[in-house]
């Protein structure tokens, strides 16, 4: 594959968090094949330099990897100043790191809790406030947040997650106010249920727990789902292609749910 002819998203520089695979690596994709230059934060390095290679052989882009975990905010400062000297500072950001785990409310501890904000939420943060400065002084720029259907409405047995998804919607709409009128805007996207290796686990864990066959599990996550299917990393990645482009600068502070008609808000 080559780089769209149009390349919309040439001399942009775009970070992308637990960007090494799943959803991370199909945007890394999706903006490579725009024109944009990219880098890859997460925690496997291995994994980050993997999927750096598929994508700079792919479309031949700039690709650069720094390995992060994003609940540390040094870490991340440092994983961002560390790819900016590579490519210049940032101008997308999509915070796609996350993680999802399911436990009954009455036995999810506080520790429970705790690692699942400070990944979903606070890494959200973080990030951002490494990159706002910059965009700010260019006058530019474009935050994604990666969220899911579960910020937009409840879901059993995942209280943590849907709380931590409704808090990176509501800092998306905060932060959208604050940046109005600074040439950046701040948006979230969610999808229902992706077919990911996190939704894969998921799946394996309702057969473990309940004796279900997958086919059955697979069943009970896209029940809501009209269209009867799990959403494809490609049709996220897509919509932050479509959200960072500059003809998208009037919208900001918006949640883009990609779920097949689940939600119609």
């Amino acid at each position: 594959m080559e780089i769209d002819s149009k390349a919309p998203l040439t001399n942009q520089h775009a970070v992308i968090t637990g960007g090494g695979r799943g959803i991370g690596a199909a945007i890394a994709a999706a903006l490579a094949r725009s024109g944009a230059s990219v880098s890859l934060i997460g925690r496997n390095q291995a994994v980050l330099d993997g999927t750096a290679n598929r994508v700079r052989a792919s479309y031949g882009v700039k690709v650069a990897t720094a390995s992060a975990d994003v609940t540390d905010e040094a870490a991340v400062r440092n994983a961002v100043s560390s790819v900016s000297q590579v490519l210049g500072a940032p101008s997308i950001l999509v915070n796609n790191a996350g993680v999802g785990l399911s436990s009954p409310f009455l036995k999810s501890d506080a520790a429970f809790w705790r690692k699942i904000l400070d990944v979903d939420l606070m890494g959200a943060v973080f990030c951002t406030r490494a990159v706002l400065p910059a965009m700010v002084e260019s006058r530019w720029g474009r935050i994604v947040n990666i969220a899911s259907t579960a910020g937009m409405t409840g879901y059993a047995y995942i209280t943590a997650y849907c709380a931590a998804k409704h808090a990176v919607i509501g800092f998306t709409r905060a932060l959208a106010m604050e940046t109005a009128r600074t040439g950046v805007t701040v948006n979230a996207i969610c999808p229902a249920y992706v077919d990911t290796d996190m939704t894969a686990e998921t799946i394996a864990n309702i057969v473990q727990k309940t004796g279900r066959s997958r086919e059955e599990a697979v069943g009970s996550l896209i029940a809501r789902n009209p269209q009867g299917r799990l959403i494809q990393p490609a049709e996220v990645a897509d919509a932050v292609v479509w959200l960072s482009k500059r003809d998208a600068a009037s919208i900001t502070g918006q949640s883009i749910i990609i779920a097949g008609g689940e939600l119609m808000p």
